[in-house]
């Protein structure tokens, strides 16, 4: 994870003064929270001249049985660990089982940062 800045807080729980403000290099941003739905794709900038692709929304994944990949369209969330409230809004992140036209399968991608759902398909 990058770093976002020291704590506010000592090792003991004492809190520690601001001695400066934040360099840009530890900039944070909001979650994508990429969801089910048509294609929709922001580019933003990242640290040394280089580009992320964020997946605002998606209905397509890569689905690996195996050795095979195949294109299948998505159909909703079932579960995700990270987030329970996750599956009700469909809102995929790595980890998530969606639900896809292959069967189920489980998200190796982090569509948030690189714009594309990669899954290995679950054995039922």
């Amino acid at each position: 994870m990058k770093d976002q800045g020291r704590s506010k807080r000592k090792r003991t729980g004492g809190r520690l003064k601001p001695f400066r403000n934040k360099k840009r290099y530890q900039l944070g941003r909001e979650p994508s929270e990429t969801t089910v739905g048509e294609p929709r794709f922001r580019i933003i900038d990242s640290r040394g001249n280089d580009t992320k692709t964020r997946a605002l929304s998606t209905n397509v994944a890569q689905v690996a049985d195996g050795g095979e990949v195949a294109e299948a369209e998505i159909e909703n969330v079932v579960e995700n660990p990270s987030n329970i409230n996750y599956v009700r809004r469909n809102i995929i992140t790595k980890g998530a089982v969606i639900e896809t036209s292959a069967g189920r399968a489980r998200v190796t991608s982090r569509p948030g940062q690189t714009g594309q759902v990669n899954a290995v398909l679950l054995d039922e």
